[in-house]
């Protein structure tokens, strides 16, 4: 029975099934999420479906979530999608169901799950949840709804076809799924605005890049200059592709001021590869964007170093 057979099995056995994310959530993490979701009520009206994982920020024109509780677990399937490891899962409820199933397009570095798909060739998970439609549509339905999710998804976590995981298989899944009403171009368009004080804070991160001689670039968001632009951390995402538009940039580690003293630690790269610079320091991701955390300042210059000696490395 192949990966997907099994995984469908599983949806069809059980009544109740909650989908959780990664926390911190991206387009792909909701749209995947969600686009899974509405795939379920359609083709099995009868079963409950749950999106669970707490605030969404500033996506919540993709998704919001449900309220659950810890006896609704009890005899649920629990899905995850686009979540690489069982630490960055959307809330702990998820260790409460009767099964876990795993959906994901990250290195299977750290495996959870008693079943787990993933396919790192997929440019984002709702790229392999369309295929999984795809696959068992005399069983599935797509809806208008869920596509404007995948699709959300898929030009989310390939910026908008621009990153090499994009492939010929990608651009066939979106065009298969702008067959369905839903208004892409405004989709596009609330995807890519930005408020004001992020527009301001875009500034000082293109005033404030330290690039060195080989093309390694960083950027400190210190705690006084998000109080001063009043940005949280969570709306720091959209910064980070602002070093990569510089042309002497190969590689480049965003570097935020957490409350609790740490720094989280963006990475993105053209070519050199930075996931392993990341596992080094508890953290992964794909081998052009991950993310980790440095404990200090010290920690964060050690990571630099590693940025700088990659793109050195890389040929």
């Amino acid at each position: 029975m192949t990966i997907t057979n099994q995984i469908l099995e599983k949806i069809k056995e059980y009544q109740r099934i909650i989908i959780h994310r990664h926390q911190s959530p991206d387009p792909d993490a909701l749209g995947s999420q969600g686009g899974l979701a509405e795939i379920i009520k359609a083709s099995f009206p009868e079963k409950e479906v749950y999106t669970v994982g707490g605030p969404v920020n500033d996506l919540d024109y993709l998704l919001t979530m449900d309220e659950v509780t810890d006896e609704m677990y009890r005899e649920a399937l629990v899905i995850t999608t686009d979540t690489a490891n069982a630490p960055r899962i959307s809330g702990e409820q998820y260790q409460l169901g009767k099964e876990l199933l795993k959906i994901d397009h990250h290195p299977n570095d750290e495996p959870y799950g008693d079943i787990a798909w993933v396919n790192t060739e997929a440019s984002s998970t709702s790229e392999i949840i369309y295929d999984f439609y795809w696959e068992h549509q005399e069983e599935l339905k797509m809806t208008d709804e869920a596509a404007r999710l995948l699709y959300a998804g898929i030009i989310g976590d390939t910026g908008r076809f621009l990153y090499p995981a994009t492939t010929s298989h990608t651009f066939w899944v979106a065009s298969k799924l702008r067959e369905y009403q839903f208004d892409a171009a405004a989709l596009s368009r609330e995807m890519d605005e930005i408020t004001e004080k992020i527009a301001r804070l875009s500034g000082y991160v293109s005033e404030n890049i330290q690039i060195d001689e080989s093309g390694a670039a960083k950027v400190i968001l210190s705690q006084e200059v998000l109080n001063r632009f009043e940005v949280l951390d969570s709306e720091t995402p959209a910064i980070i592709p602002i070093p990569g538009k510089l042309k002497e940039v190969k590689a480049w580690g965003i570097f935020v001021a957490q409350p609790e003293g740490f720094y989280r630690v963006r990475l993105r790269s053209k070519g050199p590869v930075i996931n392993t610079i990341a596992k080094r320091h508890h953290g992964g991701g794909h081998p052009l964007a991950s993310g980790c955390n440095a404990k200090d300042l010290a920690e964060v210059a050690i990571i630099f170093e590693e940025i700088k000696t990659a793109v050195k490395e890389y040929k």
